[in-house]
């Protein structure tokens, strides 16, 4: 333990600062999983949302430095990645569960 007064508050500040960088690794992680099972479930609503929460939260942490901002630009790929192939699998979804519309021949007069 530190005998000077200020390396005992630079100790404080120290614990403090790693405890908020521990909240963003943690929050981005629990949001990385939670976009991971919307597009299991294949929700597009909740993909587009949770992919929003978890870039916002990659941003915010790398301005502050909890992140190194190669590795939050690495996860949105990742995020990006996972998420546009949620939404592409729920686009093909919805294309085969709709039954595919027929046209008419338009009956066309006999001149």
């Amino acid at each position: 333990m530190a005998n000077i007064q200020q390396q005992k508050k630079r100790v404080r500040i120290a614990a403090r600062e790693r405890a908020e960088n521990l909240r963003y690794r943690s929050t981005v992680k629990t949001l990385m999983r939670r976009l991971e099972t919307a597009v299991e479930d294949g929700d597009a609503d909740a993909i587009s949302t949770q992919h929003r929460e978890v870039v916002r939260w990659l941003d915010r942490a790398a301005s502050r430095g909890a992140l190194h901002r190669n590795t939050a630009a690495r996860r949105k790929a990742q995020a990006a990645k996972l998420a546009g192939a949620g939404a592409a699998t729920t686009a093909a979804d919805t294309k085969a569960k709709k039954p595919a519309a027929r046209k008419k021949a338009a009956a066309k007069p006999a001149s």
